[in-house]
C-alpha cells in the first residue's frame, strides 16, 4: 500500500505487499522487497536495494550519499539483506569508488540514530545499539554486537559473535568471539553469553576460552599467541579462524587484558 501523501518515484521498482507510510520518499533507483515496511518520513534515496520483510522507520535515511570528500558523484548502492529493521533517524550511506556499495545483512537491526558509513560490510544478525557509528570501510562479521555510542574507525574490522560495551572508541580490529571495553578498547573476556544463546555447546564454548587465553592472557605478543595456537591447538577451527582473523590485520588489532607482554619485558 502506498499512502497518497508519501512520494514514489514511478521508476522505483516495488515487491507485493510493499507498504509505504505517508511523507515517506523514494527515489527512483531503488528496488525494494516484498512485504517491506517503510515508515513515516523515512527516505530512501538512489541506490538503494532493500530485501524482504525490512522494516524503515520514521527519520532513518537509506543510500544517502558517501560523506567522503573523495566521492565524484559515481553510481553506488547500499544493499540491506531481508528481515533487517532500521530504526528511527538511522542513516546508511551508499558506497563510492572504494567498493562499490555499502552491505546491510540479513536480520540485523539498526537502532536510532546510528550510522553506517559508505562502503561498509555490516554481517546477518548484527545489532548496531542507539547511536553507533561506522566509518567508511568498516567491516563487521555475523552477530557482531556494538553497544550504545560505540565508534568505529576507518578500515576497522569487528570478529563474527564479538560485542563492545557502550561508549566503545574503536581504533583496531577485534577479533571474533570476544568482549571489548574500555578506551582504549581492550579484551575484557568471551562473549559466552551471546555464544549460548546462538547454540554454541559448553565444549565448543570451552575450547574458545582456551584459545583466547593463549591470544589475550598468555602475556605473550599477539605474533607469538598465534605460534602458539599453530603449535598447540592445530586441529581446533577456533584457532584457525583467531589466526586467520590477525593474520588479515591491517590496522592491528585491540589491546590484550594485560598492557605490556612477555616478549616487551624481555627486551
Amino acid at each position: 500500500m502506498i499512502h497518497p501523501l508519501a512520494y514514489v518515484h514511478p521508476d522505483a521498482k516495488l515487491g507485493e505487499n510493499v507498504t509505504v507510510e505517508p511523507f515517506a520518499y523514494v527515489a527512483g533507483k531503488v528496488t525494494v522487497g516484498d512485504g517491506t515496511w517503510i515508515g513515516p518520513h523515512a527516505v530512501v534515496n538512489d541506490g538503494a536495494i532493500i530485501g524482504r520483510d525490512c522494516r524503515i522507520f520514521s527519520g532513518a535515511v537509506i543510500a544517502g550519499i558517501p560523506q567522503d570528500l573523495k566521492f565524484r558523484g559515481e553510481e553506488t548502492t547500499a544493499v540491506i539483506g531481508d528481515r533487517t529493521m532500521v530504526r528511527e533517524c538511522a542513516t546508511i550511506n551508499r558506497g563510492t569508488a572504494a567498493r562499490g556499495e555499502t552491505t546491510v545483512g540479513s536480520d540485523t537491526l539498526i537502532m536510532a540514530y546510528a550510522h553506517v558509513g559508505h562502503d561498509c560490510v555490516v554481517g546477518d544478525h548484527c545489532i548496531l545499539v542507539n547511536n553507533v557509528s561506522l566509518a567508511g570501510e568498516v567491516e563487521l562479521g555475523d552477530w557482531a554486537i556494538l553497544g550504545g555510542h560505540t565508534a568505529v574507525h576507518q578500515f576497522c574490522r569487528v570478529g563474527k559473535h564479538a560485542m563492545t560495551s557502550g561508549g566503545t572508541m574503536v581504533g583496531k580490529d577485534i577479533p571474533p568471539y570476544i568482549k571489548v571495553a574500555h578506551n582504549p578498547a581492550s579484551y575484557v573476556g568471551i562473549n559466552s553469553v551471546g555464544l549460548r544463546r546462538r547454540g554454541f555447546s559448553s565444549e565448543q564454548i570451552n575450547e574458545i576460552m582456551d584459545v583466547c587465553r593463549i591470544m589475550f592472557q598468555s602475556g605473550f605478543s599477539y605474533g607469538k599467541g598465534c605460534e602458539m595456537l599453530a603449535e598447540r591447538m592445530s586441529e581446533s577451527v577456533f584457532a584457525q579462524e583467531m589466526r586467520e582473523f590477525f593474520a588479515g590485520s591491517k590496522r592491528g588489532a585491540i589491546k590484550p587484558y594485560q598492557s605490556r607482554t612477555k616478549d616487551q619485558d624481555e627486551e
